[in-house]
């Protein structure tokens, strides 16, 4: 990804000169995330629409089995999920519904804690990431192949990044000290 303008730090404060139309908005990381966000998942929406699979339930999906063999077989509970994914529970419950409806996830009890539920794949779901997950590779190698393989592991390491409890408790001290 070749950027051959110089470009100027971005503002961080609203400008208002008291003229029509020269309301000038600071550059906003918010507002650029969720619109890559909304193109990127569009492509892979795309992909895995034949499938019946949204993107995100793929990742939900996913995040199940990878936080399952990181705990010797021990699905997740639904608390455990919705933290690591960075969501509320209610978020998590509302996105896992059509998943279970479908008879891709199951809600188990707990053994040790009645009051807690654990998401595991059924059989019909391994089956269906499993189908999924070449699709989602084909749209990743063409994502890497136009961005450069470079930017999109610097795109990923930002991400993490910022949805990192590190970086909330950098943000939290960082409004601390300026109070």
């Amino acid at each position: 990804m070749k950027n051959t303008r110089s470009r100027a730090a971005p503002r961080t404060e609203p400008q208002n000169t008291d003229e029509p139309g020269a309301w000038v908005l600071p550059a906003c990381n918010n507002t650029s995330l969720r619109r890559a966000a909304r193109r990127l998942g569009s492509l892979y929406d795309a992909a895995l629409e034949p499938l019946g699979l949204k993107a995100t339930q793929l990742g939900l999906m996913a995040e199940i089995e990878r936080i399952k063999a990181e705990n010797e077989g021990q699905a997740p509970t639904l608390q455990a999920l919705a933290t690591k994914l960075a969501i509320q529970i209610s978020a998590l419950t509302h996105a896992l519904r059509p998943l279970v409806r479908d008879g891709l996830i199951a809600l188990q009890v707990d053994e040790r804690d009645k009051r807690a539920k654990r998401a595991v794949l059924t059989p019909v779901g391994t089956a269906q990431l499993h189908a999924a997950l070449a699709s989602w590779a084909e749209v990743n190698q063409r994502f890497e192949a136009v961005l450069g393989v470079e930017a999109a592991a610097a795109l990923r390491a930002v991400a993490d990044h910022v949805a990192s409890d590190e970086f909330m408790s950098a943000f939290e001290a960082d409004r601390e000290s300026k109070s």
